[in-house]
């Protein structure tokens, strides 16, 4: 075949091509652009349903963290309602584990400073320094061994706490139910976290809820850990999430903050030791004195001028001893 014949026929073809082209461009053209809105305006819906979902999503969130808000303040409002109620002598006995009455606390109480009483008056002091005496040993002293009972109670509850928490882990991670795991704590823990947690089963036995029964713990033993423990069963109640988890952080957290208290302690001691010896020399002094030379110090009892600096040097050293004791107590 002749070359020439060939290029006429390319040619020819190359030019009906654009022909063609030429023709067809507007129709292509618009069909393009018909795809592109088209696919412009599905994209818009799909982004218009994401951005209706998510907005769904930022209103439930909203309305759980305002839920939550709200029980948290009705919780605390509780709380603080309860709390001059955990200062009555009837629910001191009862954070001490002791199961004598108010009556009978009184009673015991009265019988020691009466037996304190009888004992200074045969020691042949006079009536006033007896009745000073008794009011001491039978108010003061019972209600100091109720306190000192109260505190040693409330620290083997924090170091006996994060075990528990750990147990009741383990327990939900196993397949327990929370209401298991708590009866698990309260048959085979130690005390006292026993015998609290028994009351929490208790409170469910008779219709509380596992919260309610928690925050009603929080009353009966005021402890921050235990209210820790009471918002965090609380949150999980109304918005759900991992139990175990929050409890394991939980657990980690009370465990963090007991070391700091004892780091405190061990960092406070030297600042206590020195206000217990600032705070006891001039008494100790002033003994010494007496024993040595009874008559330089007579004047003090009896020149009414002495009554006077006796009083103002009462009232000072009352003072020095509250803000010593203020500079080296801490709250964690």
């Amino acid at each position: 075949m002749d070359i020439n014949v060939l290029a006429i026929v390319l040619l020819a073809a190359i030019s009906a091509a654009a022909v063609s082209y030429g023709v067809l461009f507007s129709r292509i053209e618009t069909e393009r652009k018909t795809e592109g809105r088209v696919a412009k305006v599905k994209a818009a819906e799909t982004d218009r349903g994401t951005v209706k979902a998510a907005r769904d999503r930022v209103q439930d969130v909203a309305k759980k963290r305002k839920s939550i808000q709200e029980d948290l303040k009705a919780l605390e409002k509780r709380q603080q309602e309860n709390s001059k109620k955990n200062m009555s002598l009837k629910s001191r006995l009862a954070q001490a584990g002791w199961k004598t009455t108010t009556s009978q606390f009184h009673m015991y109480s009265g019988i020691v400073g009466a037996a304190a009483f009888v004992f200074t008056l045969i020691s042949g002091k006079p009536l006033l320094i007896a009745a000073g005496v008794a009011f001491v040993i039978g108010f003061g002293l019972p209600r100091w061994i109720l306190g000192f009972m109260i505190k040693r109670r409330k620290n083997k509850f924090l170091d006996e706490l994060p075990n528990a928490l750990d147990v009741m882990v383990r327990s939900i991670k196993s397949g327990l139910p929370m209401n298991d795991a708590i009866r698990l704590i309260a048959a085979e823990g130690q005390e006292p976290v026993k015998g609290e947690f028994r009351k929490v089963v208790e409170a469910q036995a008779v219709g509380l809820s596992i919260p309610d029964a928690c925050a009603r713990m929080y009353q009966n033993f005021p402890l921050q850990e235990l209210n820790f423990f009471s918002i965090v069963i609380a949150i999980q109640s109304q918005a759900g999430g991992n139990l175990s988890e929050a409890l394991a952080n939980l657990s980690k957290v009370l465990r963090e903050r007991r070391k700091m208290k004892q780091k405190v302690a061990a960092v406070s001691m030297e600042a206590k030791s020195s206000a217990a010896i600032i705070g006891s020399l001039p008494f100790i002094v002033a003994i010494l004195v007496y024993l040595t030379s009874p008559d330089y110090l007579a004047i003090l009892y009896t020149d009414p001028r002495g009554h006077v600096i006796l009083g103002a040097a009462a009232v000072w050293m009352s003072l020095g001893i509250f803000i010593m004791r203020n500079m080296i107590n801490f709250d964690i």
